[in-house]
């Protein structure tokens, strides 16, 4: 404010911003997590304090290894040497919350990590939260002014969080479930939890004898394809995001390491972002409208996931987010990335009512910093050239009943079909299957010979032609937007469809395809009766 007053605000804002970084460090745990909560909200701070604050790291100085013990024999309730054979006399890595060691179990052998929690941190946190909530008590006339909603919701919001972190049988319930998500994805590893030997603050997990995706040439040393780890990478961070709706919510460079037989490792899941199924559905929606240019109602998917109060009028919204879209959009492909969206996206959040929720908070920062890691490994790279195709493969083959009425948005235009874009679909779901399937980085020497990848080669679109079949039969509407794409401007479109079925004869066995829809037929003419029989009684 005083900067304001005599006039030099511009001019020492970078001071003031490394001011406030070491502010919080000094300050302790809770307000280095706040500083870096703070670095992904551009609604609540401008931008240039925001990057400086991306400057805070969790490394910290370790607190004493024999306090550390302490509180292993504590959770375990047995003597240290009667669990691990050895244990490293310094941490692999100290963070704000806890500290991690590297330990050999005694009865098996196997390597481990071991996670323990700070001690005394819990009294800590709870009082700075308290603090946190009595400043923004006196701040909810700004921010719901600004944001639409109260400070206080964010403060209980971001404390929500943190209290999650500080709790080690969550972070073991988050492994269990990523191991359950990818148990038949190959290119991805999760490490074991050992339950039996955790607790509410001691983690002990598989170890990870990766690579850190920061050491580009160490991978390279490696015999791993760059282009083909990045790819499974990218498809990992997106099956989060668009299928489990369970995302690794700090996927930053110290927790991804590449695997020498080409996966990539997560570790570290304290910090996860959950969405729900209709947040799944309406992120879907927010790329159809895209793809569609239909910016109104983008603006209104961003007041069904909460980013915008209930009753805000979009109006204001609509032509900047039609020029921040436009501008990235048409660079082209090849130019197109996270960091400048969401540089521009920071302006105009910070301009209007608008509030980030703080599981999109981690999904913007998780994003951010994956495609930062995939900079470091390919200065080149392009992250829409993976993500398009994935999400063309899904929104051809998911059997999501959701997912296939966003495939008929996609296709249909002010009811005219997109015959150009059912084509560029076909083309980059087969990109993103051949990719997969024949991924450098799954083929290195070494790998195994008894392990089975399981990775389809052929693009599966069964489902899909069955779907099609019964949409026709039963939709009218559907049956006559069909029928007048067919016979668009008075003349048969064939050579459309020939085209279509072109790029999908080696993809299809069509015996196979025709002995399901023959299998599936008594079902097919029982729902057609019934439909039939419902539209007459309807009429009477």
């Amino acid at each position: 404010m005083y900067d304001c007053l005599v006039g030099r605000d511009k001019e020492v804002v970078p001071f003031r911003a490394r001011q406030l970084r070491n502010l919080l460090c000094d300050l302790g745990p809770s307000f280095i997590k706040a500083g870096q909560v703070l670095a992904n909200r551009p609604d609540i701070i401008r931008e240039d304090y925001m990057n400086e604050l991306c400057i805070l790291q969790d490394d910290v100085p370790p607190f004493p290894n024999q306090v550390s013990f302490n509180i292993i024999e504590e959770e375990l309730g047995q003597p240290l040497e009667a669990v691990f054979s050895k244990i490293s006399s310094q941490t692999i890595a100290a963070a704000s919350l806890g500290q991690v060691y590297r330990a050999t179990l005694r009865a098996s052998g196997e390597d481990v990590a071991v996670k323990v929690q700070r001690p005394e941190i819990e009294p800590i946190i709870y009082r700075d939260l308290f603090l946190f909530r009595t400043l923004a008590s006196f701040l909810n006339g700004i921010s719901i002014q600004k944001l639409g909603c109260n400070a206080e919701l964010i403060v209980d919001e971001f404390g929500e969080k943190l209290l999650e972190e500080l709790d080690y049988t969550l972070e073991a319930r988050n492994i269990e479930d990523f191991l359950e998500n990818f148990k038949d994805d190959h290119t991805v590893k999760i490490p074991r939890v050992y339950k039996n030997l955790s607790g509410s603050r001691v983690l002990v997990m598989e170890w990870i004898d990766g690579i850190r995706c920061t050491d580009p040439q160490a991978i390279k040393n490696a015999g791993i394809d760059v282009n083909g780890f990045l790819t499974v990478g990218v498809s990992a961070a997106l099956r989060q995001l668009l299928e489990f709706g369970l995302f690794h919510g700090d996927p930053h460079p110290g927790n991804i390491f590449a695997m020498r037989d080409g996966r990539i490792a997560y570790v570290d899941f304290g910090n996860v972002a959950v969405l729900s199924q209709q947040n799944k559905q309406i992120l879907i929606d927010a790329v159809v409208h895209a793809v569609n240019e239909d910016y109104a109602e983008m603006a209104n998917d961003f007041t069904r996931l909460g980013f915008l109060a209930s009753g805000t009028d979009v109006s204001p919204i609509i032509p900047a987010l039609e020029a921040i879209w436009q501008n990235s959009a048409g660079k082209g492909l090849s130019d197109f990335n996270f960091r400048i969206v969401t540089g521009q996206f920071n302006k105009l959040v910070y301009n209007y009512p608008i509030r980030i929720p703080e599981r999109f908070s981690l999904v913007i920062r998780s994003l951010l910093t994956q495609e930062g890691i995939c900079f470091t490994l390919k200065p080149d790279f392009k992250f829409l050239e993976v993500a398009y195709p994935y999400v063309a493969k899904r929104l051809l083959t998911d059997p999501n009943p959701a997912l296939r009425e966003r495939l008929i948005q996609v296709l249909f235009k002010d009811g005219v079909f997109q015959w150009k874009r059912l084509e560029n679909l076909i083309v980059l779901a087969k990109e993103n299957v051949a990719k997969m399937s024949s991924n450098p980085a799954l083929q290195v020497k070494n790998v195994s010979s008894s392990r089975s990848w399981q990775i389809k080669s052929k693009l599966d679109l069964t489902d899909t032609i069955k779907d099609g079949a019964r949409l026709f039969l039963f939709d009218e509407g559907i049956r006559r937007q069909l029928l007048l794409a067919l016979t668009e401007d008075s003349k048969l479109h064939v050579q459309e469809l020939v085209d279509v079925y072109r790029l999908v004869e080696d993809e299809i066995d069509i015996p196979s395809v025709a002995v399901e829809v023959v299998q599936d037929l008594p079902n097919l003419v029982r729902d057609f009766l019934l439909s039939w029989s419902n539209s007459v009684l309807s009429d009477r």
